[in-house]
């Protein structure tokens, strides 16, 4: 067994607002709820490597990994898999960006698989990468709409085309 979830959320920006903010790894830490820090260890084009760390969960444990991330910008998708992989025997994700009206549908896919080591199986993970997914989306749908307005911390605002 595997596991896979497929979430997506409707943001009421343009798309290449949605794209840039959300593709700006240095942002992250501000963007996610739950990501104490971000560090670019590699560029390579539109290939990204780098480490993220949580915040400490309720036993202090703040967990770290290294990703691989490549955005096609053309396409509006990002491929992007865990290269330190921890209780995961691998973790692919895909974002793609659409049009949809005046806003843009974000959406996340994700296919995982647990070690038979890791405290959870690949359904408990299922339901807690949902549960997650969910209300990381919906604070980054908040900020970005904010962005999108004018209203946010210079942090979030929409990068100026130079």
């Amino acid at each position: 067994m595997s596991g896979h979830t497929d979430n997506s959320i409707l943001i009421n920006a343009d798309i290449d607002t949605v794209w840039t903010i959300t593709n700006d790894l240095a942002s992250w830490p501000r963007l996610f709820t739950e990501y104490a820090s971000v560090e670019i260890l590699e560029t390579t084009a539109n290939t990204f490597r780098f480490r993220l760390t949580m915040h400490p969960d309720e036993n202090g444990t703040a967990w770290s990994w290294v990703s691989e991330r490549t955005l096609d910008p053309v396409n509006h998708e990002v491929r992007a898999y865990r290269v330190e992989t921890g209780p995961f025997e691998y973790m692919h994700i895909h974002w793609t960006y659409t049009r949809e009206g005046a806003g843009t549908r974000m959406r996340w896919v994700q296919d995982f698989h647990l070690r038979p080591s890791a405290p959870v199986d690949d359904e408990q993970m299922t339901k807690n990468i949902n549960a997650n997914t969910a209300r990381e989306m919906a604070v980054i749908r908040d900020k970005v709409e904010l962005a999108a307005a004018g209203a946010a911390s210079p942090a979030l605002s929409v990068p100026e085309q130079v």
